[in-house]
């Protein structure tokens, strides 16, 4: 199995809901998947309410009181760029320990689920982006996109950006995550309109999910789509 990157087309678009999913999926599959949040911003520590590793940790039954301090990196209090969030705290996002974890988490865990934040073009530092560090670490990316009005084009714009830089794209997701739901058609030609263009296999549609601890069987087909079992 192949490690994987969760990137967004934007902050906020379902990254963290995929990658939860995700997770549930591969311990279904009796794989044995590991979780890392390398660089948020908007939490003071793994613990914090706002925490993404602290939300996983709490809704995956395999990793309920376990610390998620081990899926986590570098947490910065601002919620805004990492670039300057860290700036704020006199400190700075470094690739070095990501690179180590997950190599080290790689020989033990299979797949390892990396997450970022916000979108691909999102700054780390005043010299590397979110994708530098795709790029640094080797993995595959699997892209969250919103399912609405105007997805096609930060879509496609996030592969583009992606692609440039010689990193492959694993497949897209669209993450239908609001309470009005985006309508069936409009997501049918999003998909048809992203796949035509790029090439990249579109999964297919995750709706929104109200209990996070159970999350249902219907993102299980999407997910095969994806990884062909």
């Amino acid at each position: 199995m192949d490690h994987f990157f969760i990137a967004g087309t934007d902050t906020g678009v379902g990254k963290t809901v995929l990658s939860l999913l995700l997770m549930n999926y591969f311990y279904e599959k009796n794989y044995s998947p590991f979780y890392l949040k390398p660089f948020q911003t908007g939490c003071t520590d793994p613990f914090d309410t706002d925490s993404d590793a602290r939300f996983i940790y709490s809704h995956i039954q395999q990793l309920r009181g376990k610390d998620p301090s081990e899926s986590a990196v570098f947490c910065f209090k601002n919620p805004k760029a990492p670039w300057f969030a860290g700036r704020d705290m006199g400190k700075q996002v470094s690739l070095d320990p990501i690179i180590r974890i997950v190599k080290e988490k790689e020989l033990l865990f299979n797949p390892v689920i990396v997450e970022g934040a916000g979108g691909v073009l999102v700054p780390l530092t005043d010299k590397l982006l979110v994708i530098d560090a795709v790029k640094s670490l080797g993995l595959k990316v699997i892209l969250a996109a919103r399912g609405s009005l105007g997805t096609i084009n930060h879509t496609l714009l996030s592969i583009e950006a992606i692609q440039k830089r010689g990193v492959e794209v694993a497949g897209v997701v669209f993450m239908d995550k609001g309470e009005l739901q985006t309508p069936e058609d409009l997501l049918l030609e999003n998909m048809e309109a992203v796949k035509q263009f790029s090439g990249i296999t579109v999964a297919g549609v995750i709706r929104n999910i109200r209990d996070f601890s159970n999350p249902g069987r219907d993102y299980i087909p999407v997910l095969d789509t994806l990884f062909h079992f």
